[in-house]
């Protein structure tokens, strides 16, 4: 089934035209159906017979289905109590059943897949999105299209998770189990958050972001990936400019959360002994 249903998606997407045929359509339908039920993701973390920093995988068929789900939707209004909504995509349905906590106004938009367990706080996730158990999307946090959230995640107040959706082929952004991401961090570009790292108040990560290891005697770059267990603060570096040297923005990793410790008891000394902001 999942073989056709890809086959034609990506016909689809390669004419619209083909929409108009029942058998396309429904392919678009039954795919967001599986993927609101995480029954299929955008993206798929390695296998247990793989290293745990292997390679995600993207599906970008997936992708496609969703791009294609926007054409075939139209406008509706939408009535939740006092409040209207007017948009294409309808809300997540069945909550209760689901066994996740959604605090009102969390919104969570079909299509994206909340774990039961999870806890959405007044934040949104938006569709293709996906939140594993036990994680919790605080206040004001958003949880971009296609995003993959692990379990056990804490996503602070008013953090911002980038939505990747064209072109469909790129990676998302992917914060991997038990990963602390702190208050009004920014994470954007298809940036992987290894697991049980730990991100300070204000980090910003992107793509072209240089993420610096200075816990060594010379530092080292990465861009585009935080290492299983590192804690992260934000930082500057000095850059000459025609105008002078300013200090432009990067992230420094300072040091690792204890392997030998838990998550929770982990999370509360890489804080206290790093001095890290959440």
């Amino acid at each position: 089934m999942t073989s056709s249903a890809q086959a034609l998606i990506e016909a689809a997407f390669a004419d619209r035209a083909l929409l108009k045929d029942p058998a396309y359509s429904q392919a678009v339908f039954d795919t967001l159906e599986k993927l609101d039920a995480g029954q299929l993701r955008v993206a798929t973390p390695p296998t247990p017979s793989e290293t745990p920093d292997g390679p995600w995988t993207t599906h970008a068929w997936i992708k496609q289905a969703v791009l294609l789900y926007f054409s075939l939707r139209g406008m509706e209004r939408i009535n939740v109590g006092p409040f209207e909504f007017h948009d294409k995509i309808p809300l997540k349905r069945n909550l209760d059943k689901a066994g996740v906590r959604v605090v009102p106004p969390g919104t969570a938009r079909y299509g994206s897949h909340l774990e039961p367990t999870a806890i959405l706080m007044p934040g949104y996730v938006n569709i293709g999105a996906y939140v594993g158990a036990g994680s919790m999307v605080d206040t004001w946090a958003t949880v971009g299209s296609c995003a993959q959230i692990g379990r056990d995640v804490h996503l602070a107040g008013g953090v911002g998770i980038g939505g990747v959706l064209e072109p469909p082929g790129a990676t998302p952004v992917i914060v991997e189990d038990g990963a602390f991401v702190g208050s009004r961090c920014v994470i954007v570009d298809g940036v992987r958050v290894g697991r049980e790292a730990v991100l300070g108040a204000n980090v910003v990560l992107t793509a072209s972001m240089p993420i610096i290891d200075v816990t060594g005697p010379e530092p080292k770059e990465l861009r585009g990936h935080v290492p299983a267990r590192s804690v992260v603060v934000p930082g500057t570096r000095a850059k000459k400019f025609p105008a002078g040297e300013y200090g432009v923005p990067c992230a420094l990793i300072i040091g690792k959360r204890t392997e030998s410790t838990d998550r929770k008891v982990s999370l509360n000394a890489a804080l206290r002994d790093f001095g890290v902001s959440a």
